[in-house]
């Protein structure tokens, strides 16, 4: 499913000392050993963890795991997803409580390890980053040696589009993103009644996907100096090339989510849309005439032949600093994200698309959507696009990022004004806060 929207946390960070801690991959509680406090003690009863989720399914999925592991016992309590669950885990953690597992969103990660909540498990992970995709498994390290959570599902971006429609108006189905461009403009001249697409600012997580792909990098750091990337060239490029299309007309300015967006996908008069692999659930509710006539393809690419993708929603399970069993919590997150009977189940009760290489080419998705019935290859190409997932850098303050491009994408896009002079507003709110929360930003 799609990022939530995030509104603003109060993080409480302590400055450059938990600044430090995040860009050095380290927490002072985060490496335990084997012999303290995460050690498995069986002798008074099993081991018992609690683990705060909001996938469905997920307590089925865990059912598995108890019935095989009789001495780690893991209870699911069920939790409101984004800001929510973040602002309670943290709040959670400053007073002791934490539970012992979480499931995180990857944009969150840098959040909670600032907030010295994840524990690192890099000690423990054994040789799980082999069963992922680079780009996936980067956002768990935060490009450290620590392991700050075990990936579970991805997002990676696709080209979905009516085939028989582009069949009617003579569209090829775009390879580049300059023939997704031209694409556009051609069905604006032969029907002015239809747009290619619309380009939405009440979901961020697109355009961060879209940006990725094209080789952004919003946040990185050295030492304890943080430099924010959101106003980078690749940025740009990608800014300026749909505020080029919302200027001239050829997309749509509507954003997604909105009786008026499900409509123009139902009846036609949105013929295409930029989404990641978990859309055939959307559209299955907002366009189910149009059931058997859609289509996926790779995302276009910006240089002909290139072979790369952004993602959009994707969360990882992450073991807290307050758990008392970190090597049993371990043990379960690897298990469920790697394990072939757990992720099964976790595609089969849960929905998700799972992180892990293997599974993305299993049994468990060896059939195509229901909605994508008349694309049986679905999956094996779903995988194929899955693998060239290029790596997201994510921040401390995602949520303020997210909340600027809302506000400042928003009235461009209605107003089809300068998406350049959107971006920079976007930039320099992201950076301001950071520095607001002590961290040392350069520039």
């Amino acid at each position: 499913m799609p990022f939530s929207m995030h509104r603003r946390l109060a993080l409480g960070v302590t400055a450059v000392g938990v600044a430090t801690a995040l860009l050095t991959g380290c927490s002072s509680s985060a490496s335990t050993s084997s012999k303290g406090a995460s050690a498995q003690d069986t002798s008074s009863g099993p081991v018992k963890l609690t683990y705060w989720a909001w996938a469905p399914g997920l307590d089925q999925v865990a059912a598995i795991w108890n019935k095989s592991h009789p001495n780690i016992q893991v209870t699911v309590e069920k939790q409101a997803s984004g800001d929510d669950l973040l602002t309670k885990v943290i709040t959670a953690a400053k007073a002791g409580g934490a539970p012992d597992l979480v499931q995180a969103e990857y944009q969150a990660l840098p959040t909670l390890v600032s907030n010295n909540v994840l524990a690192d498990i890099s000690g423990q992970d054994g040789s799980a980053s082999a069963k992922f995709a680079a780009g996936i498994w980067k956002q768990v390290t935060l490009g450290s040696n620590a392991v700050y959570a075990i990936p579970q599902d991805s997002g990676p971006l696709m080209f979905y589009y009516r085939k028989d429609l582009f069949a009617k108006y003579g569209l090829t189905v775009p390879t580049t993103w300059d023939q997704f461009a031209a694409d556009a403009r051609t069905l604006r001249q032969k029907d002015p009644t239809k747009y290619l697409t619309t380009f939405s600012s009440n979901d961020a997580g697109l355009f961060a996907g879209l940006a990725q792909q094209a080789g952004a990098s919003w946040w990185t750091s050295s030492g304890d100096t943080w430099k924010v990337g959101i106003n980078d060239a690749a940025t740009q490029k990608v800014a300026g090339f749909w505020g080029g299309l919302v200027k001239d007309g050829s997309v749509d300015n509507q954003p997604m989510y909105t009786p008026a967006w499900s409509k123009a996908l139902n009846d036609g008069t949105q013929i295409a849309w930029v989404s990641a692999v978990w859309a055939p659930g959307v559209l299955s509710s907002s366009a189910p005439a149009a059931k058997g006539k859609w289509a996926m393809a790779p995302l276009p690419q910006w240089t002909a032949g290139a072979d790369v993708t952004g993602s959009w929603g994707g969360s990882s399970t992450a073991v807290t600093n307050n758990s008392k069993h970190r090597d049993a919590a371990a043990q379960f997150a690897l298990w469920l994200n790697t394990d072939p009977t757990a992720v099964a189940a976790l595609v089969k009760d849960s929905y998700v698309y799972p992180a892990a290489t293997d599974a993305q080419s299993g049994s468990a998705l060896a059939t195509a959507p229901d909605y994508f019935s008349n694309q049986p290859d679905f999956y094996t190409t779903a995988a194929k696009i899955a693998a060239t997932t290029a790596p997201a850098a994510w921040g401390p303050n995602v949520n303020v990022a997210y909340s600027a491009f809302k506000d400042n994408f928003g009235k461009a896009a209605q107003n089809k004004s300068d998406f350049l002079a959107a971006l920079t507003a976007m930039s320099q709110a992201t950076s301001a806060d950071m520095q607001k929360q002590g961290f040392k930003v350069a520039g």
